[in-house]
């Protein structure tokens, strides 16, 4: 059983390059969007969808299966992977 796991980040922020590279580490797959990075028009979409996800203008969201993760938390991240234990 695969996870689904995305990340909405910003290039500039040190705790999603530390998210990202966590899930790289424990061999996880994901997918990413640096908002920031992205193209104008996109940005706002990809921000807002991330402001509702997370309640808040905070980065990252982390979403797994379905669950909404706001910030590092790899305890959290491993209570909502299938695959590891959640």
């Amino acid at each position: 059983m695969t996870d689904e796991v995305f990340i909405y980040a910003l290039s500039t922020c040190p705790w999603c390059r530390r998210t990202k590279q966590w899930f790289t580490d424990s061999g996880i797959a994901f997918d990413s969007v640096d908002v920031d990075s992205l193209p104008v028009a996109e940005q706002d979409e990809a921000a807002e969808k991330a402001y509702k996800l997370s309640g808040g203008r905070r980065f990252p969201v982390v979403v797994i299966n379905g669950e909404v993760i706001v910030g590092h938390n790899p305890d959290k991240f491993l209570e909502h992977l299938k695959g590891w234990g959640g």
